[in-house]
Formats: structure tokens, sequence, C-alpha cells
């Protein structure tokens, strides 16, 4: 589970990324220059990316680290790489 800290910085950051979005959507409804678009969606795209992992970072302190040392960490070292190759696959859409 993320504590306090972690939630309150991943918080901040996505509101700061819901605003960013809300930008995007202005400038496509506005029918802005399509490459500032794409640049201001790869900077949310980034910003999301640093949110993840914040909250990786504390899944693996915290979740990860508690069941290796119960039981050797099976199930949620599998889940954990499981989402490595997948966060880290997600480059071609």
């Amino acid at each position: 589970m993320i504590n306090e800290m972690v939630q309150k910085g991943s918080l901040s950051r996505l509101k700061r990324i819901e605003g960013q979005i809300r930008g995007i959507m202005r400038m496509v409804e506005e029918g802005k220059y399509c490459i500032d678009i794409i640049n201001q969606i790869t900077a949310a795209q980034k910003a999301l990316d640093g949110v993840a992992k914040i909250v990786m970072k504390r899944h693996v302190e915290s979740c990860v680290s508690e069941a290796i040392r119960r039981n050797g960490g099976g199930k949620l070292i599998e889940e954990l790489i499981q989402t490595v190759f997948k966060y880290g696959n997600r480059k071609s859409p």
C-alpha cells in the first residue's frame, strides 16, 4: 500500500497532469499546431511515467520486500516482473 507521503506527492503530480491534459484538450479544440500538441502529450506521458516510478518504488520498498521477508515473495515478484515488462514495452502502440 502507498503511504501518506507517496499519496500526497502522487496526487499533487496527478493534479498538475490533469491541468496539462485540459491544456492539450484546449489546444486540440483551438486547432493548434500538431507538433505543439504532440509535444504536450509527450510531456504529460513523461509526467505520468514519473508518478508510476514513485508508486513502483513504494511498492518494491513495502509490499515486495515484505513478501520476500515472509515467504520468498514468489507471487509478488512475478507480478512485479510482469508489470515492469508491460510498462517497458508500451513504447510502441
